[in-house]
């Protein structure tokens, strides 16, 4: 029986990844500058320099890599911390992970240090980290707790930011770039650190994957089986901040996106962790680049932040997933 439903979760797995490939050509070809697929496999493995292959090497392509890697880190940082805190309700921003970083871009700001694209990376994940430490430090000992100081933290670090932004203006000129949600303007971002970061954090992520499996049950049950609940904890919290930070610092803050992954990818991977994380992976990546295209076609005047598109789609889910838990506990 474990083999038959092993095989059917792969059989799901490679159409799901047959749907991403399709996205990612889709995602390459379609903008305000439409590129036939044909010339979108010259540009890729026989460039010539015309303006098609410059759209799609240097803008497109790069964009492309972003929107898989943010959609597969929030998509999995998702589903690790509703299956940690065991409340279907929650993403990562419960945390203060997204707080934290909006309050280090505006710090940076106010100290001059945020007007780089790369300025901006920095300090997004050293305040998702920094946001990560004061929520597990205070939470650590239940998933109640721990998403009650991250909701706590952010509201008192929206309180801050907010402030902050009202008396300094130059800080809210820059923060308000940042603070949309998008993928536009990605492909200026050094590619190599947060690609390597989310890549290394999805590899963790299936490896505590087993022992987060024995935490579902219970951290009594988990101990009986020989798992280490606070070790376990420690470092699925750990890949959520690397996960979302990463994420959070080269998109800006993408909300329902987290929410959203883990219920559509609960529905084919059954109750198996493991395979919860493998499909939130791919279902995570197919979100945010089909997302991102609707953000360049819905308007002809300009494009929408994908922020908005997701939180479009994200509704509707949320008010789903409230209605169909309201009578559960944490």
């Amino acid at each position: 029986m474990r083999r038959t439903a092993t095989i059917d979760q792969l059989v799901v797995l490679g159409l799901a990844l047959v749907v991403l490939l399709v996205a990612v050509v889709a995602g390459i070809a379609i903008g305000a500058r439409s590129v036939a697929p044909a010339e979108v496999w010259r540009a890729l493995f026989d460039y010539a320099g015309t303006d098609d292959h410059v759209v799609v090497r240097d803008l497109r392509l790069p964009r492309t890599v972003f929107g898989v890697c943010v959609g597969a880190a929030l998509g999995v940082s998702g589903a690790l911390i509703q299956t940690l805190s065991r409340n279907p309700l929650s993403e990562p921003g419960l945390l203060g992970i997204t707080a934290g970083a909006g309050f280090a871009i505006n710090v940076g700001a106010l100290a001059g240090v945020a007007g780089t694209q790369l300025g901006q990376l920095g300090l997004a994940v050293v305040g998702c980290a920094a946001a990560s430490v004061v929520v597990y430090a205070v939470g650590r000992t239940s998933p109640l707790r721990l998403v009650l100081a991250g909701v706590a933290l952010t509201a008192v670090l929206m309180g801050i930011s907010l402030g902050l932004r009202l008396s300094f203006p130059d800080v809210f000129d820059q923060y308000r770039f940042w603070s949309v949600g998008a993928l536009a303007g990605s492909e200026r971002i050094p590619m190599a650190v947060p690609v390597t970061v989310v890549v290394l954090s999805l590899a963790g992520a299936l490896l505590v994957s087993r022992p987060l499996s024995a935490l579902v049950l219970g951290d009594d049950v988990a101990r009986g089986l020989g798992a280490s609940v606070a070790r376990t904890r420690l470092i699925v919290l750990v890949l959520v901040t690397l996960l979302a930070g990463a994420a959070t610092a080269v998109a800006g803050p993408i909300a329902f996106a987290g929410l959203i992954v883990p219920h559509l990818a609960r529905r084919i991977a059954a109750d198996s962790v493991p395979w919860l994380i493998v499909h939130s992976m791919v279902v995570g990546a197919v979100l945010l680049v089909v997302a991102d295209i609707g953000s360049r076609v819905l308007l002809p005047t300009g494009e929408v932040p994908v922020a908005v598109v997701t939180a479009f789609l994200g509704g509707p889910v949320l008010i789903w997933a409230v209605r169909k838990y309201e009578g559960a506990g944490l």
